[in-house]
């Protein structure tokens, strides 16, 4: 078994403000997304998307704020906000669903890019694979909170972490990092290449996205402590796990009919 590091979740203490290291992960996600997506528009000499670079990174920011706290409330704690709605506001005492985040920058994603006649599949596969270094960031800033931890085991590298009981557990944020990051990462910036390589229809990163992401997130979903407002559905199946096959679904049927429009 290993030591859990106990890492100070503040980074660093001004006064009465704090800089908490999960936020600085966002921050650092965020940057090295904006630098990439930078990178590519013009790589691709993309000057539409060059035009509303800024004001559309705004809007995505704003939206991955909203939806992930949105789904959060809808996917993971309903019946808590519906007893309390003004909790819902209160972002601080945390809660956001990756999943509800993924609706939220979808839906602002494509009625920006339809109100300023932008082509929202070219735009998505330009932004989402940079989408796993926020990701892989995030995970790591899970688990020096603590939290989001695994399920009790006996593995080697299995810790103790506070407020989990005296059981050692999976560092499943770790995994996370791994497979839903860095792993992923290295797949969609490869797959990009080989898209504008080949002449692939635009959508297919983001296809590509949905589906790995989705297989990632269920085969870690069974090494990682559901919530435990919800526990496991008919019996071993986790909320996760559900929403990241509605997820596949997705890219899948996105998959069949960019590839359909390639070949007409």
């Amino acid at each position: 078994m290993l030591s859990y590091p106990h890492i100070d979740p503040v980074l660093l203490k001004l006064g009465p403000l704090q800089v908490r290291w999960y936020g600085l992960m966002y921050v650092l996600g965020f940057c090295a997304s904006y630098l990439l997506v930078r990178r590519q528009i013009s790589q691709f000499h993309i000057k539409t998307l060059a035009e509303e670079f800024e004001n559309l990174n705004f809007t995505l920011l704003i939206s991955l704020v909203v939806g992930g706290r949105v789904g959060y409330v809808l996917f993971y704690n309903f019946s808590y906000y519906i007893d309390h709605p003004l909790e819902i506001f209160a972002t601080w005492h945390g809660g956001m669903s990756f999943h509800g985040a993924v609706l939220g920058l979808i839906l602002a994603g494509w009625l920006y890019c339809r109100k300023k006649r932008l082509n929202f599949l070219e735009t998505a596969d330009i932004y989402v694979v940079t989408t796993p270094i926020g990701l892989g960031l995030g995970r790591i800033g899970n688990f020096i909170n603590g939290e989001l931890f695994g399920r009790v085991s006996n593995v080697p590298w299995a810790m103790v972490f506070p407020g989990a009981g005296p059981a050692p557990r999976h560092p499943s944020q770790l995994y996370e990092a791994l497979l839903e990051g860095v792993v992923l990462f290295i797949i969609l910036w490869r797959l990009k290449n080989v898209k504008y390589r080949r002449g692939w229809a635009h959508g297919s990163m983001l296809a590509a996205f949905l589906i790995f992401y989705g297989v990632f997130r269920i085969f870690i979903e069974f090494f990682r402590q559901p919530d435990a407002q919800i526990g496991y559905l008919a019996g071993c199946i986790t909320r996760g796990q559900l929403l990241s096959a509605v997820m596949i679904c997705a890219g899948l049927i996105l998959l069949f009919n960019v590839k359909n429009k390639s070949s007409a």
